[in-house]
């Protein structure tokens, strides 16, 4: 466990892991099981630090694969294998600890209950059977010789001192106890244990994996880490003329290396007529975090100033940014269905992507605004229009595009007596006392009352007789009245209008059929 050329911190952790085990063995107290839980979660930690620096590691190395190929591309095929092995059994010991930890709740500062966890129970119970290992912990066994074996082929002789450390963590040969007896690998390090040190034993092995990983990572870049390195403080930048292209035109810019060593701190920022904190100077930049204002182009001036010589240097910042309006709806149109309805306000949302509304310029016959984006269109003759929309960019450039829309009359209405429409049931009285009226259906999504102004009755026999307004006339009454029960009769041939829309013609409503039950 201490064998091999260690660094200082995976000593400390060694050491702290055999003091831990030899006050175990004395005296297991609420203060070593939280000993235990302190030095997992400080493991924890370490790893989550080692997992970032070994993909920030592998990042840049993917970076100059794809630059110089023939440099980098074997070096970085070799490091894949290596980390996919790593993240393997990190990641087995991962789901091996939420599965031993499932009963324990942490508080509300994401802390176990260490001091309840001195029972090894579940790990006694599904790894050991008495003195025989059962599948459960021969799996937990068999990845860890799995990933020795996978990784001292991956290393192969390249590095003879990190093998020897493969081999010495994680060695699952028997081991001999201090009472002479030869034990399993997995009963020595894990049988009769309190379950906060089993998490806190995998979670050094864990640190083991990351560790060794770091180690052969830059092991591999050998040579080509100098050049690395020399070129780690610099960032390549992209600078385009301007924050947003159109489909159609020339991409202008300019590309730099920009220096982003974290120790070279500016005394003072200021954006925009604010002095920034000197918190949000942070890995060799400023971080900037504010509302994005409102659609359009928004600025960023103002200057990093620095000391030298006893004398303020400025160094000027000049850039922008578009703010374009947060998409929260889908762009759905239906083929032919460019449709708008003679007389009526037909209403209209219109807009220029990338453009702010006050940019935006929309005409044709009959349409006009009525808000932000918002118009009404009323068309009146012809049977198509065509909208033009022009946007003006930031640069003062014009853009314009156009649709075309057939206009539709009005549909037929539908006839009605007390609210009926169709074929219905009614009595004499009923039919007396009924109001005409017509209206279009439930189809028709606009709000356009209509105004009936006359109709005809016929009862079977009758001659037809013509009433003006919403309600039968005399005549028509005294011809209701020789109706037989069971007869027909219909109102038919109405005459109606739509006040709102002077001057549209209105097709004839659909009749109504009522058959007289008494």
């Amino acid at each position: 466990m201490a064998s091999g050329k260690l660094s200082p911190r995976q000593k400390m952790i060694n050491l702290m892991y055999l003091v831990l085990i030899a006050m175990l063995a004395l005296n297991m107290s609420k203060e070593v099981l939280t000993a235990f839980g302190i030095m997992n979660d400080k493991l924890e930690n370490n790893n989550s630090a080692a997992i970032a620096l070994n993909d920030g590691v592998m990042s840049n190395l993917q970076k100059k694969a794809d630059e110089q190929p023939d440099q980098f591309r074997t070096i970085l095929s070799r490091a894949e294998n290596m980390t996919a092995t790593s993240k393997k059994l990190y990641d087995f010991l991962d789901v091996t600890k939420a599965d031993l930890l499932k009963k324990y709740k942490k508080d509300e500062n994401g802390k176990l209950p260490y001091e309840i966890m001195d029972k090894g129970d579940k790990i006694d119970e599904t790894w050991f059977q008495g003195d025989k290992i059962t599948p459960v912990g021969k799996k937990f066994v068999n990845a860890v010789d799995k990933y020795r074996t996978d990784m001292l082929a991956h290393l192969g002789e390249d590095n003879k001192r990190i093998a020897e450390e493969i081999k010495s963590f994680f060695n699952t040969d028997k081991v001999k106890a201090k009472d002479g007896a030869n034990k399993t690998w997995l009963d020595y390090n894990f049988k009769g244990f309190p379950i906060i040190a089993s998490i806190a034993k995998m979670s050094s092995m864990q640190a083991d994996i990351k560790s060794i990983e770091n180690k052969i990572l830059s092991s591999l870049l050998s040579g080509q880490q100098d050049i690395m390195l020399s070129f780690n403080n610099y960032e390549a930048l992209v600078i385009p003329e301007k924050p947003a292209f159109f489909n159609g035109e020339k991409f202008k810019g300019k590309m730099i290396l920009a220096r982003t060593d974290e120790s070279t701190k500016p005394n003072k920022v200021i954006l925009n007529g604010e002095e920034l904190s000197p918190e949000t100077f942070k890995r060799g930049g400023v971080v900037l975090e504010f509302p994005a204002g409102s659609v359009g182009e928004q600025k960023l001036e103002g200057e990093f100033v620095f000391l030298e010589n006893g004398k303020e240097i400025e160094v000027p910042i000049k850039s922008s940014y578009a703010v374009i309006p947060k998409p929260n709806s889908a762009t759905i149109a239906a083929d032919k269905m460019n449709v708008v309805y003679r007389g009526v306000d037909n209403p209209m949302t219109i807009s220029f992507a990338g453009v702010s509304d006050n940019k935006v310029n929309a005409t044709a016959p009959g349409l006009k605004r009525t808000g932000n984006g918002k118009y009404s269109m009323k068309p009146q003759k012809g049977r198509t229009v065509t909208i033009k929309v022009t946007g003006t960019l930031n640069d003062g450039t014009k853009v314009s595009d156009g649709a075309e829309f057939r206009i539709k009359g009005l549909p037929k209405p539908v006839g009605k007596a007390r609210g009926q429409d169709g074929y219905t049931k009614m009595s004499k009285s009923g039919v007396q006392k009924a109001t005409v009226s017509a209206s279009f259906g439930d189809d028709f999504d606009f709000n356009l009352p209509l105004k009936v102004k006359s109709f005809k009755f016929k009862v079977p026999g009758q001659p037809t007789i013509e009433c003006s307004g919403t309600k039968l006339n005399s005549r028509a009454k005294s011809a209701l009245g020789r109706a037989k029960r069971g007869s027909t009769v219909t109102i038919f041939d109405i005459k109606c209008s739509a006040p709102s829309a002077p001057g549209v013609t209105v097709k004839e409503p659909s009749p109504v059929t009522i058959e007289i039950t008494s």
